[in-house]
């Protein structure tokens, strides 16, 4: 897809961070844009912000009713999807895996996971049948996708499972003879400074955890960089809206793979490729801190 004048995007969690950014590329392309988030008044801020005929949709995309809610308001609206975001996404504390409450896989699972599986369920059949070319671009992260991080276990397990996800719907899209790519994107290039933070302020309170947890577990990407300044680390960060135009040339590609330096990851996936062929366990625990 290399001409994105007067088609559609829809994103979820696109009223902050990476998903805001990603709207307001599409919105400079001469798209319609449909923003779907959980969080209300930000949706109706960012809305506001970008103008012109931004429709926002509150939406919970771990309840596929809600999320099926999203996609009539779209093609009633617009009569089309053309560019999927399954973007949403939540963590949980970073916490050994015996310290974790059913509750954090609950929440975290449900949205990064389900929450994915729910587009691709009430969008994508539409999608095909338009006989259009789309494209769905799902979110993951080098943690879980790539190399996990041992103390993030809830968030890095949910963003392994979107990876092989968005591997094996590429497949079917392909296979079955569509006109719909998929990818798989990796939010790159530095440290970014979105809403994955403090993402415990949409937590449900049902889901809350019992167990109180350390406040080092939990902490601000503001807090996080003067710590690491602290210890003499010079942490490079990624502007979001340069990320967006990134994917936007990704999606003209039609990249299975879209991530700023991906050529890095073929070191670091033979590396773990070769730990687990002699039966090691590949996550380094010296980084971890686990030793």
């Amino acid at each position: 897809m290399r001409d994105f004048e007067g088609r559609v995007a829809v994103v979820t969690g696109g009223a902050s961070g990476i998903g805001k950014a990603l709207a307001k590329a599409f919105r400079s392309e001469g798209m319609k844009v449909v923003i779907a988030d959980v969080e209300e008044p930000a949706l109706k801020a960012t809305c506001e912000e970008l103008g012109g005929d931004v429709i926002g949709v509150v939406t919970d995309v771990s309840d596929p009713d809600s999320v099926q809610a999203l996609a009539d308001r779209v093609f009633e609206t617009h009569g089309a999807c053309h560019i999927l975001c399954n973007n949403a996404g939540v963590a949980a504390p970073n916490l050994d895996l015996w310290e974790t409450e059913p509750s954090d896989f609950k929440w975290v699972h449900g949205v990064n996971v389900a929450g994915v599986a729910h587009g691709v369920q009430a969008f994508v059949p539409r999608m095909i049948a338009s006989g259009e070319p789309g494209f769905v671009l799902n979110t993951s992260s080098g943690d879980g996708g790539i190399s996990p991080l041992a103390q993030q276990v809830v968030y890095a397990s949910s963003k392994a499972a979107v990876s092989t996800m968005t591997e094996c719907l590429a497949a079917q899209l392909i296979g079955r003879g569509t006109r719909l790519r998929a990818a798989i994107f990796y939010p790159s290039g530095g440290m970014l400074d979105t809403g994955i933070w403090t993402t415990k302020r949409n937590r449900p309170a049902e889901l809350a955890r019992r167990r109180e947890v350390d406040a080092q577990q939990e902490t601000t990407f503001d807090a996080f960089m003067e710590g690491a300044r602290k210890a003499g680390f010079d942490l490079p960060v990624q502007d979001l809206d340069e990320l967006a135009q990134f994917v936007l040339e990704g999606i003209r590609n039609e990249d299975f793979v879209i991530m700023i330096d991906r050529e890095s990851m073929e070191a670091t996936l033979n590396e773990r490729a070769a730990k687990l062929a002699r039966g090691e366990c590949p996550i380094e625990l010296e980084q971890m801190g686990l030793s």
